[in-house]
């Protein structure tokens, strides 16, 4: 005779978790596209519609199964993942599990910043895809977009990202994760692009959809509007970028030297060419594949970045033409090319150190706002420009950079979270031994500057490249909610 303990344990052998069920229902038989057919459309989109993502939230386990799934059937690099899991967090115990992936937004970001055309939205479906074979890997796609879709692989030297499995689809069949996940949490629906550009009810503690908008549908259970990503308070400092670091700050350095050569200082105009050619050459190793840059034309109507490339392009003879100018021969023409370098060299370097202020604006994050990157910028460029005219104008140059530097600290004083208060607990924190260094070689600057301007160009290269440093590593990059890196959900797994 059955005890109860025996009656338990036959009815726990009997139950069946998502995962079992899932794994049953594909035992012993090939894949059969009919067992995903309820979760894609078995029709195009009609005009005006698109694909889209729909997640169920109270079905999404956190499994990861997903990211897995698009992992391996994508075959992609070991550390390179397309889908995340992640979690939200509102307090008395909430928690929710979102998996993410590209949006294929109405407004995609990464396909506005990219220089070279190396992104494309479907006409006919609204995915967002990328085109491996134009990438430079630029890397500014990556900055762009505010949900951290795009990836860079250092493998390939490109960047690649999501695009929906568009070829599954073509053929009737679901993509990677749709098909991979045990409670069929995520689905592909059409949706109207007329009604999300006037009502986007994205998901509460992702990134503002009012930049691109997204059309991911995340349904099922509702979700506070107070609700917090759970990587939110996790100080993470940014990637360094050194190559565009180098090039910022020897740009303006050099460009600012050439200004004050126009004084009549040959030494001054050379050394001036010097860095600045140096700040051009260091801009090509951040490029994965810096052969295809001359495609960079492309973008002109919509990439600040190929506009910078541009506007230096063109101003890169200047501090050539001037620096050479007393060892070129008497020739006609040399009196007005000089004349013309000399003219037009300011208003040159103005509007390309413009161009780099707004390649960061335009990234729309808070720490890298035009009120302060400009005169961040353009203080550089000055400082380089008076050290060897007068100290008096330097030291107001450098005051202000001080001032600037202590500005960024501000938002420590408020008591809730913001991207702002983020970037300066960062500097506090973390990267408070780089703002310190930041602060005293400034101050050595401006003491030396009285004694030596020689001197005091190499501490305040030094200087401004701790400056540049805290800009790229204490900036607040926003993300979708909690999303795990694959190594996080493949050890999961």
């Amino acid at each position: 005779m059955d005890t109860l303990v025996d009656k338990l344990l036959k009815e726990q052998k009997q139950l069946q978790t998502p995962v079992a069920r899932f794994s049953k229902s594909h035992d012993n038989e090939e894949l059969r596209t009919d067992l995903y057919k309820h979760l894609i459309p078995l029709e195009k989109p009609n005009p005006g519609e698109q694909y889209a993502f729909q997640v169920e939230l109270d079905k999404c386990t956190g499994c990861k199964a997903c990211v897995v799934a698009c992992h391996t059937l994508n075959g992609l690099d070991e550390e390179e993942a397309w889908r995340d899991v992640g979690l939200l967090e509102a307090g008395n115990g909430f928690q929710q599990t979102v998996t993410s992936a590209c949006h294929h937004c109405l407004e995609p970001e990464c396909m506005h910043g990219c220089p070279v055309g190396a992104y494309e939205k479907e006409s006919d479906t609204g995915i967002v895809r990328h085109l491996d074979d134009q990438c430079i890997g630029c890397e500014y796609c990556v900055l762009k977009c505010p949900y951290d879709v795009p990836k860079y692989s250092h493998d390939r030297g490109i960047v690649r990202k999501c695009d929906m499995c568009h070829q599954r689809l073509e053929a009737g069949e679901a993509p990677a994760c749709v098909q991979a996940c045990p409670t069929s949490a995520i689905s592909i629906i059409k949706v109207n692009q007329a009604e999300l550009r006037e009502d986007n009810p994205f998901l509460p503690g992702a990134p503002s959809p009012k930049i691109t908008l997204p059309t991911t549908r995340y349904i099922g259970r509702e979700v506070p509007l107070h609700a917090q990503p759970a990587h939110q308070s996790r100080l993470s400092p940014q990637p360094a970028h050194w190559p565009l670091a180098l090039m910022l700050v020897l740009t303006q350095i050099g460009l600012g030297l050439t200004t004050a050569s126009l004084t009549g200082n040959t030494t001054l105009a050379i050394v001036g060419a010097v860095i600045f050619n140096m700040g051009m050459a260091a801009a090509t190793f951040h490029l994965g594949k810096p052969q295809k840059a001359w495609r960079f034309f492309l973008g002109l109507k919509r990439s600040w970045l190929s506009r910078e490339i541009l506007a230096f392009t063109l101003i890169a003879p200047l501090p050539l033409i001037i620096a050479a100018a007393p060892f070129l021969p008497e020739i006609s023409f040399k009196a007005p090319l000089v004349f013309v370098a000399k003219l037009s060299l300011i208003p040159a370097a103005l509007g390309a150190i413009f161009t780099s202020v707004m390649i960061y604006h335009d990234t729309k994050r808070i720490p890298w706002d035009l009120k302060i990157t400009t005169p961040n910028f353009f203080l550089t460029f000055t400082a380089a420009a008076t050290l060897f005219v007068h100290p008096f104008l330097f030291m107001i140059s450098i005051t202000a950079l001080a001032i600037i530097e202590s500005f960024h600290l501000m938002p420590l004083r408020e008591d809730l979270w913001s991207p702002a208060r983020h970037s300066a607990q960062l500097r506090y924190g973390p990267m408070r031994s780089i703002l310190e260094y930041r602060f005293f070689t400034l101050f050595a600057a401006l003491l030396t500057a009285f004694i030596s301007p020689w001197v005091a160009l190499p501490i305040l290269m030094c200087s401004e490249l701790l400056s540049r440093h805290l800009f790229f590593r204490c900036v607040h990059a926003p993300k979708m909610p909690g999303g795990l890196n694959l190594s996080e959900s493949l050890n999961h797994n």
